[in-house]
């Protein structure tokens, strides 16, 4: 028999596949297509402490190998997902961990002090958003930041928390020590990269917002690399992500030194994609006749 089974901060999952945040909206919308079960976990979209609009329209933009998006977090808020979101999660066999979002310190301590007694196992915690007190600067991109904010978030939460890192800086591995020195118990990466793309006929921008986060299969070498640099620079658990379609593609994260994946892009083409990349997982092992995927963890030295 097969172990498909991985560990994040004392959390079991029954195999090393998620969903992305923000791709997947809460579930709802992919349990016609999916069967929740059988995911690891299921990433929620970011939710703040009040409701976000989002940016102008238009606000995503196809570009090759992958997108861009600038949606904003748009989301309905905390008491809406507490109400409605969690209790459709609770219903699945499913480990439910929640993205979340603020532009303050005190925004994204206000939500973890408000999950704290919810039924959720993880909160990830997106610090690439623009923080408004520094002049918008992005949370992720200043270590003494990252460092600050995970030791604030620790404070309130009840439940692990997993950092989610911002590639757009120099040395992803600075962010990653921050985060391990403020007591991060998990760290996940790669959010998207900052691109840009113009529509030559309209001679403007393709999203009204002028950059947006490039994701999608063009960025996955950049996310391998990185996780291999962070899983040889902290000894915290690794979520990898970016750019992941196939099981092969998972594959080479968990080699890298990923303990688990979130598949993001993949599933608005494929919303089967979490699921096929959980078989064919299992289909690898089989053929390698491995028993147990912690034998593979960062095995590429």
């Amino acid at each position: 028999m097969i172990n498909m089974n991985v560990n994040l901060a004392g959390v079991e999952l029954k195999n090393p596949v998620m969903t992305a945040s923000g791709t997947f909206g809460s579930g709802a919308e992919y349990s016609e297509y999916v069967d929740l079960n059988k995911l690891g976990a299921v990433v929620t979209k970011g939710v703040a402490s009040v409701p976000w609009p989002g940016n102008p329209t238009p606000r995503i933009a196809e570009t090759y190998g992958g997108m861009i998006n600038a949606v904003g977090l748009q989301n309905p808020g905390i008491d809406v997902f507490c109400q409605r979101d969690i209790p459709f999660l609770k219903k699945y066999d499913t480990k439910i961990i929640v993205n979340v979002c603020g532009k303050t310190t005190e925004d994204y301590c206000k939500v973890v002090e408000r999950l704290a007694d919810e039924d959720v196992d993880m909160l990830e915690i997106n610090i690439s958003c623009p923080n408004v007190k520094e002049g918008g600067i992005a949370f992720g991109q200043d270590p003494k930041a990252v460092e600050a904010i995970t030791r604030q978030v620790k404070k309130y939460a009840k439940q692990p928390i997993i950092m989610k890192l911002s590639p757009n800086v120099t040395d992803i591995t600075v962010m990653a020590k921050a985060a391990e020195a403020g007591g991060a118990d998990v760290l996940s990466l790669i959010n998207t990269l900052t691109g840009m793309k113009i529509d030559v006929n309209r001679r403007t921008f393709a999203v009204a917002n002028k950059t947006g986060g490039l994701s999608g299969p063009a960025i996955k070498p950049i996310a391998v690399r990185m996780v291999y640099q962070v899983a040889n620079a902290v000894s915290l658990p690794i979520i990898g992500m970016g750019g992941i379609a196939t099981a092969e593609d998972a594959l080479e994260f968990i080699l890298a030194g990923a303990t688990a994946v979130s598949v993001g892009t993949a599933n608005f083409h494929n919303p089967c994609t979490t699921v096929e990349v959980v078989e064919g997982i299992e289909e690898y092992l089989n053929k390698n006749k491995i028993q147990d995927i912690q034998e593979l963890i960062g095995v590429v030295k």
